[in-house]
């Protein structure tokens, strides 16, 4: 046989046909149908299980009182806050105990009912379906164990245990005193018929984790003081509810709070008002026996103006010394750890207002660090910037009453002069009218305190009457119908985008892991071993025997026409020649080698040519069973001159063709194979025959097939669509580049379009891609042209038939 030189060959040119993206995903569209079926069945499975959750919504605004911090700019001290840091603030104390256990008690929390649904347990708050009587209960140990109660009769009634599936439930008659629970009560009213409800017992502090773990406060804009509030709950009502009763808990303990001081100093006053009427009566009662004992009814004009300078200066001393118990009362509670300051004495008017305005801003931040200290550690940044903003007030206020001590001492001492000075005077009067003048003088000081005290706690009682709380109401909250945590519209929407890209990850999952090849485009990407032809599924059922294929069945179909095609392509190659050896080979077994030499013949003995059939498959071959032969004698035979070619030679009259089968399983295959007798064999058929076809044994997996290779006037190498792997296409390259061969031809076979597996690439022959010798047709697209008998699919079988065609 006569070897020409490799040509060399251009790279094929491909590019991308978005069309065939188009149908790699139209191919399994059952798949994204599966998958968004799937994914909206998980979101409906959701919204069943899902508990709903609603939002409500309020807004409260901040009142513009006097702001002792700005004042303290302008002295000195720095300002710390503003509408953020207040709002801020204020959230701490709307969380606190006392304000939520206030708002509580506002709502009807002692037992909370529940209907048994398919699937979920509803709360019914705020309606109450049955009335129960609690009998006795003990404040604090008492069970909050979930009771399930059904009617029987109108009569009677069931009550049970949900948790404790052993035990039915016990028959009690309405109106029948249970004792359960640490706790007797008594259900006095019918249970609503044809439902299941259920019932726990409740104290005011079971519902604070709840309320806290929904609610949420912040700025409604910045810089303004309205703040927003919000409740999220699985009951609409109890949100909204509840929402609007902490605003007005707050607001009522900010008003007490407000309150506290001006209430704290009617009570100093209070003290101090008792011991001077004690003071008063007693000097009063001295001074009245005095005038008995004495008979003296009168003082004289200098003694009366005497007495009146003295007692006008005993009185100041008097309040001072007030003043000063108040001062040194509100050092203490300073220099105390964190503890708020319950009274703010400004007797007359000599707190200024920067301390007035500090002592309040201390009591807020005290109250703030209370509550944060139930979430935060002492040495946490936020309880470390409250520590420092209280520490920077209280240096400020003790300044302030330093200041304010040292002038009231100073006053303490000009009055002590003056009265030491008016004490002189007062020796210059005759003795009897001394112990006068100091009587009368001691009583009308008590009684001047004593009037000036009763004025203070009437002004105390009026600032206290005329505190407005710091806060007001903007807009009160009301129940939302619509659940924020089960929007059936979103989550529809992303099972439906989850759906579809689950299919299409799916779809490119199974392409890229596919390592087959399973159509031209894939081959002429990978070698430069030319394609002379695709041969198309088998129309029909097909045995392992192939006898089908060598009746050549529905001659009229597709495939039939594709194996003509490679037919008309074999006169193209090795042209020269008047008899042609074609060597037809594989990669491994079960690709259809066997198959294509069958049709192949079959095809060429349809135009008139002399064809022989050659099983040259020493270890493996079952071409003999299409023929519907044994396998005792064949080619092995011959080739260790057992046997004849006369002896070996089968005529198969119907089909026109001639067979020589395999034989017997030699021990030494490839060596039979490698002897001058089997090239002499081959020699003397092509003399005789106008093709000689010889079915090989795979080159992948065994070497018996080189010696027929190199004495072959065409090899063609069997690709099959969906079983061979991508390495495949480079094993023809491989051999025409070790034995210098330049006739070497893919067939691929079993093309059944799965557009799944396609390649997205289309060779462009326009640029000099891919194969210009030969021309052939995957005849894609032209099943309803009319000149095929083979069915047309139906619109939805677009995905992949079955494999009919028969393994080697």
């Amino acid at each position: 046989m006569e070897n020409h030189s490799t040509e060399i060959k251009r790279s094929i040119s491909q590019t991308i046909d978005f069309y065939k993206i188009y149908r790699v995903f139209l191919s399994r569209w059952y798949w994204i149908l599966f998958c968004l079926i799937f994914a909206l069945g998980i979101a409906k499975l959701k919204l069943l299980y899902v508990k709903p959750v609603y939002a409500a919504s309020s807004s409260m605004k901040l009142q513009d009182a006097s702001q002792g911090l700005n004042n303290a700019s302008a002295s000195g001290f720095p300002q710390t806050f503003n509408y953020t840091d207040k709002i801020q603030a204020e959230s701490y104390t709307i969380r606190s105990n006392q304000v939520i256990l206030d708002a509580i008690a506002k709502l009807n929390y002692k037992i909370s009912y529940y209907i048994v649904g398919r699937i979920n347990l509803t709360e019914v708050y705020p309606d109450v379906p049955f009335n129960i009587d609690i009998l006795k209960q003990d404040s604090v140990n008492f069970s909050r164990e979930v009771y399930q109660v059904e009617d029987i009769d109108g009569k009677t009634f069931s009550l049970s245990n949900p948790n404790d599936l052993k035990k039915d439930g016990k028959k009690y008659r309405y109106g029948e005193v249970i004792s359960l629970g640490n706790m007797q009560f008594s259900i006095v009213s019918q249970i609503p018929a044809k439902a299941t409800y259920r019932f726990n017992f409740n104290g005011n502090q079971d519902f604070i984790g709840r309320i806290l773990s929904g609610l949420s406060i912040g700025e409604a804009a910045k810089f303004t003081n309205v703040m927003n509030l919000s409740q999220t709950d699985g009951n609409a009502a109890f949100a909204a509810n509840i929402l609007n009763e902490i605003m007005k808990s707050y607001i009522k303990y900010d008003l007490i709070q407000k309150r506290l001081s001006a209430n704290q100093t009617a009570e100093f006053i209070d003290n101090q008002l008792s011991f001077i009427d004690q003071a008063t009566n007693k000097s009063g009662n001295n001074l009245a026996a005095y005038k008995a004992v004495n008979n003296m009814t009168d003082i004289g004009t200098a003694s009366a103006d005497v007495v009146a300078k003295l007692s006008d200066y005993e009185k100041q001393k008097a309040v001072l010394k007030i003043e000063m118990l108040g001062i040194d009362r509100l050092t203490q509670q300073l220099t105390s750890n964190n503890n708020k300051i319950d009274i703010n004495l400004d007797l007359e008017g000599n707190l200024d207002a920067l301390a007035s305005g500090l002592v309040s801003q201390l009591n807020k931040l005290i109250s703030n660090r209370d509550e944060m200290a139930a979430q935060y550690n002492t040495n946490s940044a936020p309880m470390k910037s409250i520590d420092n903003q209280i520490s920077k007030i209280k240096d400020a206020i003790q300044n302030n009453i330093l200041s304010l001590k040292s002038r009231k001492l100073e006053q303490l001492k000009f009055i002590d002069q003056q009265i030491n000075s008016i004490n002189g005077a007062i020796k210059t009067i005759p003795k009897k009218e001394q112990q006068f003048v100091k009587l009368n003088a001691n009583f009308e000081v008590n009684n001047k305190v004593r009037s000036y005290l009763s004025e203070k706690k009437l002004e105390a009682e009026m600032n206290a009457a005329a505190v407005v709380p710091g806060a007001s109401i903007v807009n009160t909250a009301y129940p939302s119908g619509i659940s924020i945590a089960a929007d059936s519209t979103r989550i529809y929407a992303l099972a439906i985008m989850a759906g579809l890209a689950a299919g299409v990850g799916l779809i490119l999952l199974v392409r890229f892991l596919n390592p087959y090849i399973y159509d031209k485009e894939t081959v002429e990407a990978l070698t430069q071993t030319p394609i002379i032809g695709v041969i198309r599924q088998f129309p029909s059922f097909i045995d392992k025997s192939n006898t089908q294929a060598l009746s050549l069945s529905r001659p009229k179909s597709v495939f039939a026409e594709s194996v003509r095609s490679v037919r008309t392509n074999l006169s193209f190659m090795a042209g020269h020649k008047k008899s042609k050896i074609i060597c037809i080979t594989s990669e491994i077994s079960g690709e259809g080698k066997s198959f294509v030499t069958i049709n192949l013949a079959s095809t060429l003995a349809l135009i008139d040519k002399k064809i022989i059939l050659i099983a040259g498959d020493l270890r493996k071959s079952r071409l003999h069973h299409a023929f519907g032969l044994n396998n005792d004698k064949g080619l092995s035979t011959y080739l260790s001159n057992q046997h004849t070619l006369e002896d070996i030679l089968v005529h198969d009259e119907p089909h026109k063709i001639d067979f020589i089968p395999s034989g017997p399983v030699p021990p030494n295959p490839s060596e039979l194979l490698h002897t001058d007798k089997m090239k002499t064999f081959l020699q003397e058929l092509s003399s005789v025959y106008d093709y000689v076809l010889v079915d090989t044994a795979p080159v992948g997996l065994v070497s018996d097939a080189i010696p027929l290779i190199r004495e072959s006037d065409i090899n063609l190498f069997i690709i099959r669509s969906g079983k061979s792997q991508l390495r495949a296409a480079n094993i023809p390259e491989r051999l025409s580049r070790e034995y210098g061969l330049t006739n070497m031809a893919i067939v691929l076979n079993a093309f059944g379009n799965d557009a799944l597996h396609s390649n997205y690439y289309t060779t462009d022959y326009s640029k000099g891609g891919g194969n210009e010798t030969y021309y052939y047709s995957d005849y894609s697209g032209y099943a309803a042209s009319g000149y095929y008998e083979d069915e047309p699919k139906k619109w939805w079988q677009f995905w992949k038939l079955s494999d009919k065609n028969a393994k080697d």
